[in-house]
């Protein structure tokens, strides 16, 4: 497990509530009038959590300076789930099951706000190539607004062979991609499915983009060429969420 920060209250609060076990200290701004921030304490002191008091200057060192709400904790976190998780996690989602495949986000803030949108669509589980991409880390958490910790996210260290196992566990693979013509609103999202975006920039990778069962784009008026992934991934899900409610 990596010992890292958790920085503001959203991210502080999220550990509280879903994975206390891991939360080692707990620093809360001394003399503070924020009421969240005293919710906070009092909530940490009922699970077993002894919060500390420190100065906005000692909270301002301990985070580089970063917007810490006049709340920071030491967390050890637990290592994302390997790729051999993935048939058991299809299996126990049976028809139900919707994977989020991010193939190369770099950007810390885009991958938590993926991570925000995956945890509001109830996906079963977010799957990213263990290199050549941003990691969770304390800008990740902070954007995520805690979903980084409720959603299950497996690093794969070979993402082309990783979505070969989805594939033989009934898991389809729709690719989004803008230069195919078929819109994502006329594929069929119900079922057992895995929505592949690519990073910033470049998309998916050749290999990805292969072991995609179908490819869809977003259809967009205007003139620009693409969305911010973040805002895809937002998109699609929602759209999966669509259908498969539609359908209940």
């Amino acid at each position: 497990m990596s010992h890292e920060l958790l920085i503001g209250i959203h991210a502080v609060e999220a550990a509280l509530n879903h994975d206390v076990a891991h939360l080692v200290e707990l620093y809360i701004e001394s003399g503070s009038h924020n009421a969240r921030l005293k919710e906070l304490g009092e909530r940490a002191r009922e699970l077993g959590v002894k919060p500390h008091a420190r100065d906005r200057a000692a909270l301002d060192r301990m985070t580089g300076g970063a917007r810490h709400q006049g709340v920071v904790a030491r967390y050890d976190a637990p290592a994302p789930l390997p790729e051999s998780a993935l048939p058991e996690l299809a299996a126990t989602a049976g028809r139900d099951a919707l994977f989020l495949v991010l193939d190369g986000i770099t950007d810390p803030h885009n991958f938590g706000a993926c991570l925000r949108s995956a945890e509001a669509a109830g996906v079963t589980a977010v799957l990213v190539p263990k290199d050549r991409a941003v990691g969770v880390t304390p800008t990740v958490r902070r954007a995520s607004a805690g979903a980084a910790d409720r959603v299950p996210i497996v690093a794969a260290t070979n993402l082309a062979r990783a979505l070969k196992v989805l594939k033989e566990a009934g898991v389809w693979l729709v690719g989004l991609a803008g230069d195919t013509q078929q819109s994502v609103y006329a594929v069929d999202l119900d079922g057992p499915i895995a929505l592949v975006l690519g990073g910033e920039g470049e998309g998916m990778r050749r290999l990805t983009r292969e072991h995609c069962d179908f490819l869809a784009k977003i259809p967009m008026r205007g003139d620009i060429e693409s969305l911010n992934v973040s805002v895809a991934t937002g998109i699609v899900l929602f759209e999966a969420l669509r259908q498969r409610s539609a359908k209940d």
